[in-house]
């Protein structure tokens, strides 16, 4: 991964245009091609980016664009759109490259990991009828916490979490778009199945067709009687 620190404007071109002006940004160039353009705050939502599969150039700055201050200039060309990133950076501060390895991905913390296990064998809450078709689904961006099939044998992804926020919703949405190009699995619908469900969380997953289960630990575990509760 290369990490540059830059004062830089950036365009973007293609199905859509915008413009970031001159500021000083961080430059994430990852080995995948993917680019990303960060600023100090926004969490970790970068200002603008480009997806792989992409090519980066760099080239030396038209007379303008010099005589503007633009020392390079960064050209992030998808290969199969004609989107583009253009990096116009007028003065570096930092460039370093670090090699990460491979990654060996998210590994859930000991509760999810046990509400996945628990869940897949009492597959009935999500609802009557319901079946495991397996856990840990892989896709080619990760693996689906459990897949299932409803009594009308529908295929169901269910993400998992202790607290679901929108980043889980977000997270779901796109194994969803992934499953649902699965001609065996289409049409696949989605649930967010969580010991607390955020509010803001629960709009976005309605606003996109994903039911919301609350999840009770204990009684998954058996150790809570939920049918003799008053409340």
């Amino acid at each position: 991964m290369r990490l540059v620190i830059a004062r830089c404007s950036v365009d973007y071109a293609g199905r859509l245009t915008a413009h970031l002006p001159l500021a000083t940004r961080l430059l994430l160039v990852k080995a995948d091609g993917s680019v990303l353009v960060h600023s100090d705050g926004g969490s970790y939502k970068p200002l603008n980016w480009m997806s792989p599969p992409a090519r980066l150039t760099v080239d030396v700055p038209g007379e303008d664009a010099r005589e503007a201050g633009v020392v390079e200039t960064w050209t992030v060309q998808h290969t199969k759109t004609d989107d583009r990133l253009v990096v116009s950076v007028h003065e570096v501060l930092h460039d370093s490259e670090h090699e990460l390895g491979l990654d060996p991905g998210l590994v859930k913390d000991g509760v999810e990991a046990h509400l996945q296990k628990l869940l897949a064998e009492h597959i009935g809450t999500l609802g009557e009828g319901y079946t495991l078709v397996r856990r840990e689904y892989m896709t080619a961006i990760g693996p689906v916490d459990i897949l299932a099939r409803d009594a009308g044998g529908r295929a169901v992804a269910v993400e998992i979490k202790r607290r679901a926020e929108i980043d889980g919703v977000e997270q779901l949405t796109r194994y969803l778009e992934l499953l649902n190009r699965d001609p065996l699995l289409a049409p696949v619908t989605g649930v967010l199945a969580a010991q607390e469900i955020k509010p803001q969380a629960r709009t976005l997953a309605t606003d996109r067709g994903i039911r919301c289960v609350r999840l009770d630990y204990d009684a998954l575990r058996g150790i809570d009687d939920v049918d003799s509760r008053l409340f």
